[in-house]
């Protein structure tokens, strides 16, 4: 292996000295995820400005034996954007070019370090739509919500980031550049990399660029919030909307006890005019509100419900609110919460958190559970507030057994990363996990790229 001043000047030379950082004190904000959870030191974080940047980075750690951890806007919840044994830290931000909006094939063509939010501008000027949307679209990079297979709020509507990608650009562990770009809805040729890269979290390849699919813009959009006293009445609400033909565009959930977090924190009003043990936010296009309010006023279960539309901001400020105020009161407890993402079958998803709650309640004394998610696609996050730090992997193996028996996934957005590797052999079986390991090897033989995440 080459000496660190040898691997910190043939990287400067590759992008520029003033985009390879090395100094603690400035690389502090890129080694630690979003969490606060996971971080470790790394060689260098470098910024690369172009594809033939990444590829020279790549060529240089290659070469040096150093590992390569790919990073967006380092909002991930599992450990996969950091480094944990000096690896350099590729920091695709600078990458920040929207390259066209096709509005005739309706695709959007931009480098990985775009936003999510500077991407649904672009798209929104040409009358169109990106399909993913999340919480922290500001920052989120469409690189990195491709390496994800970033769900967000729109997967009822949209599907995931995968059914979303028509073409990418990246950079394999020799230099090499890979460019499948054809963006035409039918093009049966060979594997199916595109997929594969879609959700291999930094793993196989650095993404560069992507070519995205928009939707068109919905139209005649209200916006309802719900107050009913359990999971499963939310889900007999969402089912009369769509057995009334009204398009979901959105359908998420939070309880009683996470919307008090978020009105202490942000200083919000009571948004109904009771509490509620649930609630549900719902967004629908092609309706009129008059159209909603009838479905409503025919579900016994709704104790209480306003509509507004679309964008209703207001109202959408008491769901996406929960992560910030969830951090907030993690802050006041001097630990970070313990994040766990996951999924379960819709028929099972009041019984889990149910169990989740008496289970983590009864092991954890001091612990408080505040759930909230996406209602659809039945998948909850899963905050644990005041974990002390010794025990946070025996809190997320309750929760995530709990999903198991259940019958769900460990990871139903974010990916495993390192936070879930080990919980891997619950949900893959030996046969998968080594043809995983297999196609690995293949992309990466060397193992440079983001060591210890996702495979053992």
């Amino acid at each position: 292996m080459r000496t660190p001043d040898v691997l910190l000047r043939r990287l400067a030379d590759a992008v520029g000295f003033e985009h390879v950082l090395s100094d603690d004190t400035v690389t502090a904000g890129y080694t630690t995820d979003w969490t606060g959870r996971w971080h470790g030191p790394t060689t260098a974080v470098v910024r690369p400005g172009s594809t033939a940047e990444v590829s020279e980075v790549v060529r240089v750690c290659a070469a040096a034996g150093v590992g390569v951890v790919p990073q967006g806007g380092n909002t991930g919840l599992v450990g996969a954007s950091v480094p944990v044994h000096g690896e350099v830290v590729l920091n695709l931000r600078r990458l920040n070019s929207i390259e066209s909006v096709d509005s005739v094939g309706r695709t959007l063509a931009a480098q990985a370090g775009v936003t999510v939010a500077t991407a649904q501008q672009a798209a929104a000027d040409a009358g169109l739509m990106v399909g993913v949307d999340l919480a922290a679209r500001e920052s989120a990079t469409l690189g990195g919500i491709v390496a994800t297979n970033a769900g967000g709020l729109r997967v009822v509507r949209h599907g995931t980031t995968r059914a979303q990608v028509v073409g990418v650009e990246a950079v394999l562990a020799d230099g090499a550049v890979l460019r499948r770009w054809t963006g035409l809805a039918k093009d049966n040729v060979g594997y199916d990399l595109v997929g594969l890269l879609t959700g291999s979290e930094g793993t196989l390849a650095v993404i560069t660029k992507v070519l995205l699919r928009l939707a068109p813009r919905p139209v005649r959009v209200q916006v309802a919030l719900v107050g009913v006293p359990s999971l499963d009445a939310a889900l007999e609400v969402l089912s009369a909307n769509v057995d009334a033909g009204h398009t979901v565009e959105a359908a998420e959930f939070f309880h009683g006890d996470g919307l008090a977090l978020v009105r202490e924190t942000l200083g919000l009003h009571r948004p109904l005019g009771a509490d509620y043990p649930t609630y549900l936010l719902l967004e629908l296009s092609n309706v009129s509100e008059d159209d909603v309010a009838a479905v409503l006023t025919g579900c016994t279960a709704v104790g209480d419900a306003t509509i507004g539309p679309g964008p209703a901001s207001r109202l959408w400020a008491y769901r996406e609110s929960h992560t910030e105020a969830v951090s907030a009161a993690a802050a006041s407890l001097g630990t970070p919460a313990v994040k766990v993402d996951v999924s379960v079958p819709l028929p099972r998803l009041q019984s889990f958190e149910d169990e989740v709650r008496a289970v983590v309640g009864a092991r954890f004394s001091t612990v408080d559970v505040i759930t909230y998610g996406h209602l659809a696609e039945g998948n909850s996050h899963v905050n644990l507030l005041g974990v002390p730090d010794t025990e946070a992997e025996d809190a997320t193996d309750t929760v995530l057994r709990l999903v198991v028996d259940h019958g769900g996934s460990i990871s139903a957005e974010h990916g495993v990363g390192r936070a879930k590797r080990r919980w891997l052999p619950l949900v893959r079986s030996a046969a998968d996990v080594a043809a995983m390991q297999a196609v690995k090897r293949a992309f990466d033989p060397a193992g440079i790229f983001s060591p210890g995440v996702l495979l053992p």
